[in-house]
């Protein structure tokens, strides 16, 4: 049997070809090796019609161009050279349609990325809509790799090396307005015009080369050019910190392209391609892509989850106006909020507004779109309307008491099959559902903040949760644009219980008397976003701080913290970037200078600063500390496999991404080599970096996590 294609073409009554991408059984269009020969068949067509006058690409696909190449392919190759063979296939292929005599136009709707990108660059002309679904860019450097099919040689000449560096560089993404400016594409049209404004650019014919700006101009010659790369490499290490190769190899394979020509170029590109695919970095970053599409379609339990269609939230303060705004904007279902006061719904209700204002100013949004999101949500200092709300995700001040009587409040005010979500960090769900008439509607969604950037929450049934109830809560973080991993409950769930072990051992080495910016530089050298330090600045030390006890009580003195270091800051009204004071000082709105270490905290704590420990060992500390705690959090069922917990610290606490999580990294290092560490310093620090059971026992068999990943269930989990 015949497989169907997914190249179509048909020939229009005025002479132009309109090619079709429609890749059978699949929601989204991605390229993929075995397509090779249905494009040469279709290339042969065209050239074999004397009679064609242009050709169209355009998609078949209601939301999507091409969302990119297919990753799979890559995952097959074990060798540099096979990945390398990989690319050169492509980039003969988007030759070929280049090569065409006839004027070749893309017409673009949706996501056009990575090799989708690269087929509408072979092509002369292209021309997208103006929807907000449509966005064009070359995201490879997140899965550790290059552009492999000619988007590092057709990118620079089309929109000049400046911009094209930094697109590729950081992955971004062009809406349509943007993708016109720089000349990324020729037109911006409505989507019910895609079609024919794409066939009256290829009656046009063959575009003229276009003339870059005067900056990209200057660029280009070879002095300009020596001070860019020289520029751009110095940036991209100190962001890069040399953890992501195919940052610099991008540059390289650029500069080659520009300084020898295109054939070298691109011999170049299929080069470094190769070797790209064969990089830990790279494995890491496309476990990861691979995990996260997994999660997506894991609904949380093996039963439905009910239709959403309406939903109430409790507390108009940050955390309630930042659920409030992605349940609106993303999930596009109605909000009703609930607060004490007014004040605080009118806060939520201008948290929202600012964001999307914010929109508007840079032209993401247009203004009725955003009045329209904003007619979602609405709010009250009663009741009112919570009779039909599905679910009510409550947002209070983190007190049992408070919790238990917003539980009694909703089961009394909306309907008997609401469900009660309470974003919590650390207050077991058991308890706060203790006195619940429903207990089964109630569990825990815990939210980080800031909610509009953060991706990840925790699900938390506790153990009389139903089976719908948690896979409901999981269908509305999804909407909310989160990645929703479903954790046990008890105490610091996941995410908290293995980041407090890192920021106390951080706070330990600034009582020893290593500087704070060194300990927060070794951390970000390490590969995280922030050092431990900020981070407790950006969470709000007042905030941070509160889960410690909480986790000394139920796990011991390994999480003992150094209490009067602390108390004397939080003393000297010291919240962190919140009140502009913290561990750095933060400068006022409106000012340019950067935020600095205050030398005060050094008083306060009674240390005199002296950097004595090198980054690296600094960073292995605060590291294996989160790793072995990682580990027993597996062991007792606190997540319900690696995947979820690779996951809910890369997503959820910004564990470097080019080390795959805490357990891929683990499995890097081998079981042995984890455990010899954590002796090493167990001998040096104490006993609190003993190894746990899971990882001794892995050491004697060698075993790996994702080896023997199976999934334990949450809800009947343990953790002691």
């Amino acid at each position: 049997m015949e497989l169907q294609s997914a190249f179509n073409m048909h020939v229009r009554p005025d002479n132009i070809a309109v090619v079709t991408i429609d890749v059978p059984n699949e929601k989204m269009n991605t390229l993929k090796a075995e397509f090779g020969g249905q494009v040469r068949a279709i290339l042969r067509q065209i050239h074999d019609n004397k009679q064609l006058q242009g050709v169209v690409f355009i998609s078949g696909k209601p939301d999507n161009f091409v969302a990119g190449a297919d990753i799979n392919m890559i995952a097959g190759c074990q060798t540099a050279q096979q990945a390398e063979a990989l690319a050169k296939q492509g980039q003969q292929i988007m030759a070929d349609i280049h090569a065409l005599t006839i004027p070749v136009v893309a017409a673009i709707h949706g996501p056009c990325l990575g090799g989708g990108l690269e087929l509408a660059l072979a092509c002369h002309r292209r021309v997208c809509t103006d929807d907000a679904k449509t966005v064009l860019g070359l995201p490879e450097v997140q899965l550790g790799l290059l552009p492999g099919s000619g988007g590092t040689q057709r990118l620079p000449r089309l929109i000049g090396v400046s911009t094209a560096l930094e697109m590729m560089l950081a992955g971004k993404q062009l809406r349509p307005r943007q993708a016109l400016k720089v000349g990324l594409v020729d037109d911006v049209v409505p989507k019910s015009i895609l079609l024919e404004a794409a066939v009256e650019l290829a009656k046009q014919g063959r575009p003229a080369s276009r003339r870059l700006p005067v900056r990209e101009r200057v660029l280009a010659g070879p002095l300009g050019r020596s001070v860019l790369f020289r520029m751009v490499t110095k940036q991209t290490l100190q962001k890069t910190h040399g953890n992501y190769p195919a940052a610099t190899r991008i540059i390289d394979v650029v500069r080659t392209g520009l300084e020898q020509g295109s054939a070298s170029g691109y011999e170049a590109e299929a080069k470094a391609f190769g070797e790209l695919a064969m990089t830990p970095q790279s494995a890491a970053l496309r476990n990861i892509f691979f995990a996260s599409t997994e999660l997506k379609k894991d609904q949380g339990s093996e039963v439905p989850p009910k239709p959403l269609h309406a939903v109430g939230i409790l507390g108009g303060g940050l955390m309630g106006g930042g659920i409030a705004y992605v349940t609106a904007t993303k999930g596009k279902l109605p909000v009703r909020l609930k607060d004490i006061n007014e004040k605080g719904i009118n806060h939520a209700l201008k948290y929202s507004w600012d964001l999307l204002d914010k929109k508007v100013r840079r032209r993401h949004l247009k203004a009725t779109e955003r009045d329209s999101q904003m007619a979602l949500i609405s709010g009250s200092t009663d009741y009112r309307g919570f009779h039909q709300r599905d679910i009510v995700v409550e947002a209070v001040f983190e007190d049992l008491e408070l919790k238990r009587k917003m539980v009694a409040e909703v089961e009394q005010y909306a309907s008997a099959d609401t469900i009660f979500a309470s974003n919590t960090s650390s207050l077991p769900i058991g308890e706060i559902a203790q006195h619940a008439a429903r207990p089964e509607l109630v569990v825990g969604l815990h939210y980080f903040s800031p909610v509009d950037k953060m991706p990840l929450v925790e699900v938390i049934p506790h153990a009389g949760t139903s089976a719908q109830t948690i896979s409901t809560t999981v269908a509305l973080a999804k909407k909310q644009g989160k990645t929703p991993i479903v954790v046990a409950d008890c105490a610091g769930f996941y995410v908290n219980r293995i980041l407090a072990p890192y920021i106390n051992e951080a706070m330990r080495c600034l009582l020893e008397g290593e500087p704070i910016e060194h300990i927060d530089d070794a951390l970000v050298k390490f590969g995280f976003p922030v050092g431990p330090i900020q981070l407790l600045d950006e969470v709000g030390i007042d905030v941070g701080t509160k889960i410690i006890p909480v986790l000394e009580r139920a796990y011991g003195s390994r999480f003992s913290a150094p209490n009067d270091a602390v108390a004397a800051i939080l003393k000297d009204d010291r919240k962190g970037r919140k009140n502009g004071r913290g561990f750095y000082l933060y400068p006022a709105k409106g000012r340019k200078s950067k935020k600095q270490v205050d030398p005060a905290i050094y008083t306060l704590t009674g240390v005199k600063p002296e950097q004595k420990m090198a980054a690296d060992a600094l960073a292995e500390r605060c590291v294996m500390m989160m790793l072995n705690e990682a580990a027993r959090a597996l062991d007792e069922g606190v997540v319900r496999s690696v995947r979820d917990g690779d996951i809910g610290a890369v997503f959820g606490i910004g564990f470097p991404p080019f080390l795959g999580g805490p357990f891929r990294y683990m499995d890097s290092l081998g079981a042995a080599e984890v455990v010899a560490r954590l002796q090493r310093l167990e001998s040096r620090y104490g006993d609190r970096f003993a190894p746990c059971e899971r990882l001794l026992a892995m050491a004697q068999t060698q075993q790996k996590f994702w080896d023997t990943a199976a999934s334990v269930d949450p809800v009947t989990a343990t953790a002691g």
